[in-house]
């Protein structure tokens, strides 16, 4: 019996490498993707759990670099796409080089929802598939001195449901993944280092990822992962957005990072 095929993009750190290490490990053939070499190193550790694992280097802010990723695919039946890739940018927007901003909405939003078009197309087809997204708490919050990182995803976040709704009445399911601050390479990458949210004690990526995977196998509708997380979700939907919005500024103006 061949084994079920995954996808997982933005697989070479953070809570992408452990999304496709545990698929891996649940014995799931893997397709994996991000913008650097360094994906070729994650697909060897991958495939010690003795699955076939191709590793897709391919810049995901383009149409081009999805349609490199889906044509790795080859026809074979996805059972599970982890459509995980993504951006950060910290400082006040009016200050932010706009290529940059760009660059953020695409990943995180255009090439998300394009690779999710193609491949969902082939699970309707089919009438069966799991597709996780990686949203964020973030989505819940207008955010200071992140802005465009917070709209992404929130629009993500809403996509997520939105698109669940539409496949009710099929087998495929979608869950969206909402973590918090977690430990990655993502605040580096932000430029956030001086921030309080970038130098705070942050959730574990490999719990973060077995969360989000096993309620994607458990076909739920979302997971906010950890109690400080959750709370911070229920008090989001109920506080003034002017009130979230100067809360979002002393985590991430710079200049705030924790002594």
């Amino acid at each position: 019996m061949a084994k079920p095929l995954a996808i997982v993009t933005g697989a070479s750190t953070g809570i992408g490498y452990h999304l496709a290490d545990i698929a891996a490990g649940n014995g799931y053939d893997l397709i994996v993707c991000a913008d650097e070499a360094q994906i070729g190193e994650a697909a060897a550790e991958f495939r010690k759990h003795g699955v076939e694992v191709e590793a897709v280097q391919a810049d995901l802010a383009t149409l081009a670099g999805v349609d490199k990723l889906y044509a790795a695919i080859r026809g074979r039946p996805v059972e599970a796409l982890m459509a995980n890739a993504g951006r950060g940018l910290g400082r006040a927007f009016l200050d932010q080089d706009f290529g940059e901003v760009r660059r953020v909405v695409d990943t995180n939003i255009t090439g998300t929802i394009y690779l999710i078009q193609k491949v969902g197309r082939d699970m309707r087809a089919r009438d069966a598939g799991k597709i996780l997204i990686t949203g964020s708490i973030a989505g819940f919050m207008p955010g200071s001195f992140q802005a465009v990182y917070n709209g992404t995803k929130a629009f993500i976040d809403s996509f997520s449901f939105a698109l669940r709704n539409e496949l009710k009445e099929t087998k495929i399911t979608v869950t969206c993944l909402m973590p918090g601050p977690t430990e990655t390479a993502f605040f580096e990458r932000a430029d956030l280092m001086d921030t309080k949210v970038g130098t705070q004690k942050k959730d574990d990526a490999r719990a973060v990822a077995q969360t989000g995977f096993d309620a994607m196998l458990s076909g739920e509708a979302d997971v906010v992962y950890g109690l400080k997380n959750k709370l911070q979700t229920t008090m989001a939907t109920v506080t003034p957005n002017t009130l979230l919005a100067e809360m979002h500024r002393s985590m991430a103006e710079p200049g705030t990072a924790e002594q």
